[in-house]
């Protein structure tokens, strides 16, 4: 069963979805959409999405309002967010996107302390051991999406406590 989710108070208040014209209560409005786009982002797990999935998602649709935030005013908060690192274009005309409510560093500071914690570094492991098998069930990277697990190991493979590695049957990683 899926967990509800915290809608933030802005999201129950009609003007939330009209951006400002105010520069202070503008930034504060974006502020605030971004925070709720990276919360909605981790608590559905998803990694990558269209502009038109965002629209059309309840993250930027009030139905009980009968309030959406028009397509500009989205764009307006996707870009702020790639600002401030959470977000990543996957194509020049910006119709698809990669969200990161952690950046890969971060993901890869936890991939490491599991590593270290369970005494498994000099190991190998496949992309899939490690964000689908069963050792990694209980934690927050089980289920990371492969373009956001393989650039959490490149930042690991940068700080020499990993190398991304090719295996028979795809890619792996061994960690130092």
């Amino acid at each position: 069963a899926a967990m509800s989710f915290a809608w933030p108070w802005q999201y129950s208040f009609p003007p939330f979805f009209t951006l400002q014209p105010n520069g202070e209560t503008r930034q504060k409005q974006l502020s605030a959409w971004c925070a709720l786009a990276l919360a909605y982002s981790r608590r559905h797990r998803l990694p990558a999405m269209t502009v038109r999935e965002a629209q059309d998602s309840p993250l930027f649709a009030n139905r009980r309002l009968q309030r959406k935030l028009p397509l500009e005013s989205i764009q307006v908060v996707l870009e702020e967010l790639r600002k401030n690192g959470n977000l990543e274009w996957l194509d020049k005309n910006k119709t698809s996107f990669l969200i990161m409510w952690r950046r890969p560093e971060e993901w890869g500071k936890l991939i490491y302390q599991w590593v270290s914690k369970n005494g498994l570094t000099n190991s190998v492991f496949t992309l899939y051991e490690l964000a689908s098998g069963d050792d990694t069930e209980n934690e927050e990277f089980h289920g990371l999406d492969e373009t956001m697990l393989l650039r959490a190991l490149q930042a690991l493979q940068q700080e020499h406590k990993a190398e991304i590695i090719t295996l028979d049957d795809g890619r792996g990683v061994k960690f130092f």
